[in-house]
């Protein structure tokens, strides 16, 4: 009997009997949908995790000063300034963009004879390009502005909107920081939430660095915010800013220079575990879809016990009635595991037309579904196979 003969009777055998198939299929259908999923959701995961990192600041990289060895002779600080950033935009090309801050408190009018608490950052222009802020209305101060000392700022969101109504209404505004009048000429916000985990706080207003810096006792800065051009640049720059710094500075001072790396390092390392796990649950599924379909195929060997008895006695080879079965296991897991990737692709896929998300598909995690649901039909059909071909002619012969 030919290959072609041998298949054309195992899809007959499958139109006879539908319901049976489809419902051992069904299995199938869940385990691949399963599979595709899971790596769709690790692949989310890790974009997610990584999208959230950069909404902190692209390629951000901070440093500050940590403190210095114990002296005896009572010496000034050895903080960070404005020329430490100058030295190491001149020595570290992969550097695009910096900027520092420094914090200021004071209580401005809200009307009605109350006050509110305000915190004040003086930062460099740059600042809203190193960490990612997204303007809401009007425009961030630029280098002119610094240079000017002219006095404007941009507030937050929340304070927009606590002491003008909306962000539109506040650009305009005047705000005074101790007794001087601040134009606010924009309104911004994080570019992902951070839950209070960085110097950005509800009730913010930033102004430039050069006019905060008549506030200011010293020329010193708390922290220093580096970007970099490429992701891949992070830890090579994270070094030699290091390095300047030190160099810079008395040798007993301690700066941290940091960057986010590993967090995104622990973001990937969660995915996968993430991954690993549902790929185990996926992996059950497609077991007990495998052993659905052994214990399908063996009931059909014995419901079908005088059919292979005929067909041996008018010349079937053990190998053709090997075949013929493990063909309709195969049948079974594939129908189903093509169905399932059907679903596993069209599910995330989906989610584009009903929500501006995009998830990530893997067209890799869909082949080796297929490859997978044919393993699966092949090894947990092989036994009924077996036995199939094993029956004796002349008992199968008499089987009632």
């Amino acid at each position: 009997m030919a290959t072609g003969e041998i298949f054309s009777f195992t899809y007959e055998t499958f139109m006879s009997n539908k319901a049976r198939f489809a419902l051992t299929a069904l299995g199938m259908v869940i385990g691949t949908a399963s599979l595709i999923l899971v790596v769709t959701i690790g692949l989310t995961g890790q974009q997610f995790i990584l999208s959230l990192i950069q909404g902190v600041g692209a390629n951000l990289i901070y440093a500050s000063y940590a403190g210095g060895a114990q002296r005896i002779t009572a010496e000034a600080l050895d903080e960070l300034t404005t020329d430490d950033i100058t030295a190491v935009r001149e020595q570290v090309p992969a550097v695009v963009a910096a900027s520092p801050f420094v914090t200021l408190n004071d209580r401005i009018s809200v009307g009605n004879g109350k006050e509110q608490e305000i915190l004040v950052l003086g930062v460099f222009p740059e600042y809203s390009q190193v960490r990612n802020l997204v303007l809401l209305a009007g425009q961030f101060f630029d280098l002119q502005d610094s240079r000017a000392h002219n006095k404007v700022g941009v507030i937050t969101e929340k304070l927009a909107v606590k002491l003008f109504g909306t962000p539109e209404n506040a650009v305009g505004q005047v705000i005074k920081l101790s007794g001087l009048p601040f134009t606010v000429i924009g309104v911004f916000k994080e570019g992902v939430e951070t839950f209070g985990q960085t110097e950005v706080e509800d009730n913010t207003m930033a102004i430039p660095y050069s006019v905060s810096r008549f506030f200011l006792p010293t020329n010193t800065v708390r922290q220093i915010y580096f970007t970099v051009a490429s992701l891949d640049e992070v830890a090579t720059a994270t070094a030699q800013i290091k390095r300047v710094l030190q160099s810079r500075h008395r040798a007993e001072s301690v700066y941290n220079v940091e960057n986010l790396t590993q967090l995104v390092s622990l973001g990937d390392k969660v995915s996968y575990i993430l991954t690993m796990v549902l790929l185990v649950i996926a992996a059950i599924v497609l077991l007990v879809s495998g052993i659905g379909i052994m214990n399908i195929m063996l009931a059909t060997v014995s419901a079908r016990t005088r059919e292979i008895g005929i067909r041996k006695a008018v010349g079937a080879t053990n190998r053709e009635i090997r075949l013929q079965f493990l063909s309709e296991a195969v049948l079974i897991s594939l129908s189903g595991g093509v169905i399932g990737t059907i679903i596993g692709l069209a599910i995330p896929y989906s989610v584009h037309f009903f929500t501006p998300y995009k998830i990530p598909i893997s067209g890799l995690s869909a082949i080796i579904a297929i490859v997978v649901c044919s393993l699966v039909g092949i090894l947990f059909g092989t036994l009924p196979a077996i036995r199939a071909a094993q029956l004796d002619p002349v008992e199968s012969l008499r089987y009632e």
